[in-house]
């Protein structure tokens, strides 16, 4: 570790070859044919319309069914006409049961029509539903099935306190489709407000401004900024909560909430320290959400709140790099978003750079150095193991799941960029 300053000034330079390298046998193979045709802008993962119609906002009245797994209820559609001649908004659902629709017209509901596609191993299908040129809103009941991808229901045996049921969400990239009927694309952004309605004995949490202090059976929450699809977070359970700082706190199990409220104690920190460096945080608060150990990820960067897993609790705060990064996310990302998930790399690679700075802010440059050279090291083993269209930072996703672009090809190799 003596020599680190000198080790990341040979990565840099090595780093500064490997991507002009890359990037003139990108511009090769661009002209020879694997990239030809790809549209600028146009998201190949979504069904959705959004160059006719497009969402504004989203009201949302779910119930949380944990005997039958599933969320149950409407979203209202608040429609904004790009085109005014549009006559049919189409939505991305997956494995979801429509029951109805109703169109707002001249300040009434009044039945409607819908047409489910033909379903797509990956994208799902896509809700047809004609619109009339009065409608200003579209109500859509319908229920969740067991096996949506973007619930998670699990039973007791798998929670940290052995004893109730917990329900999280994981939208990105394309799963919030899979328990909401909606316009499943990062490039379209909405505001939300959302009731849950819960078991009594289990906490709701989104998101979101949370509109309920008390536990009950009823939450109610508030997204006044607009985000895209992928951040819609919700989750349900044993949870408590305790405060870190002015702005900050932890939601957990409560036999995990003291370890975890010690473990990101920085995080009040973090927030400061972030805003001196690249701007006013936009969202208010910055709460953590720990959820059990089966969460598939080491955080989600839902706003407002993140999503973080506990294997990190590693009592001497060697790992909070990752609440510096999802911290990062309320810039990069959630602010500035990718239109399409080609380009994650402009969400992960400056979110990973922010992070290396954030860690060198709080912890001194020591830290930050020993952070870039694991993030390097990360980005040998991807580049050995990747194939080379996708060692590229925007890389060709038609055809693919979206979820093939995740790698540390976009989180490292973007932040050396």
């Amino acid at each position: 570790m003596k020599n680190l300053s000198s080790v990341i000034h040979r990565v840099a330079l090595i780093c500064t070859a490997f991507l002009l390298n890359v990037s003139a046998a990108h511009s090769v193979e661009v002209a020879s044919g694997p990239a030809l045709g790809i549209e600028p802008g146009k998201d190949y993962h979504s069904f959705a319309n959004s160059h006719e119609v497009q969402t504004q906002h989203l009201e949302l009245d779910l119930s949380a069914d944990f005997d039958l797994k599933i969320l149950q209820g409407y979203v209202i559609h608040h429609l904004r006409y790009i085109d005014p001649n549009a006559k049919t908004l189409i939505l991305d659902t997956r494995d979801l049961d429509i029951s109805s629709v109703e169109n707002h017209i001249n300040g009434a509901w009044v039945p409607g029509s819908f047409e489910l596609k033909t379903a797509d191993s990956a994208l799902g299908s896509a809700l047809h539903i004609p619109i009339a040129a009065q409608t200003t809103k579209i109500k859509v009941h319908y229920a969740s099935r067991p096996e949506a991808s973007g619930l998670q229901w699990l039973t007791p045996e798998q929670t940290a306190g052995k004893k109730q049921p917990f329900l999280f969400t994981q939208a990105q990239a394309i799963h919030a489709r899979s328990f909401i009927p909606l316009q499943d694309s990062p490039q379209v952004r909405v505001t939300y407000e959302a009731t849950l309605r819960t078991p009594n004995n289990l906490r709701a949490v989104m998101g979101a401004e949370n509109l309920t202090t008390e536990r009950g059976s009823v939450y109610h929450f508030k997204m006044p900024q607009a985000i895209p699809s992928y951040l819609i977070a919700l989750a349900i359970g044993d949870l408590e909560f305790t405060p870190m700082g002015e702005r900050t706190g932890v939601y957990a199990e409560p036999s995990v909430l003291s370890s975890a409220a010690a473990e990101f104690a920085d995080t009040e920190a973090m927030l400061e320290a972030t805003e001196a460096a690249f701007g006013a945080y936009s969202w208010g608060r910055y709460d953590l959400l720990i959820l059990p150990p089966s969460f598939p990820f080491g955080g989600m960067e839902n706003p407002r709140l993140s999503f973080i897993t506990p294997t990190v609790i590693a009592g001497d705060k060697s790992l909070v790099s990752l609440i510096a990064h999802e911290l990062a996310h309320s810039w990069s990302g959630n602010t500035v978003t990718n239109a399409t998930w080609r380009d994650l790399w402009l969400n992960e690679g400056f979110t990973t750079y922010l992070t290396y700075r954030i860690m060198e802010i709080i912890y001194g440059e020591r830290r930050h150095a020993m952070e870039s050279v694991l993030g390097y090291q990360g980005l040998e083993k991807s580049v050995q193991s990747q194939a080379l269209l996708d060692q590229h930072l925007p890389i060709d996703m038609r055809g693919r799941d979206p979820d093939d672009a995740f790698s540390d090809i976009p989180y490292e190799k973007g932040s050396l960029f």
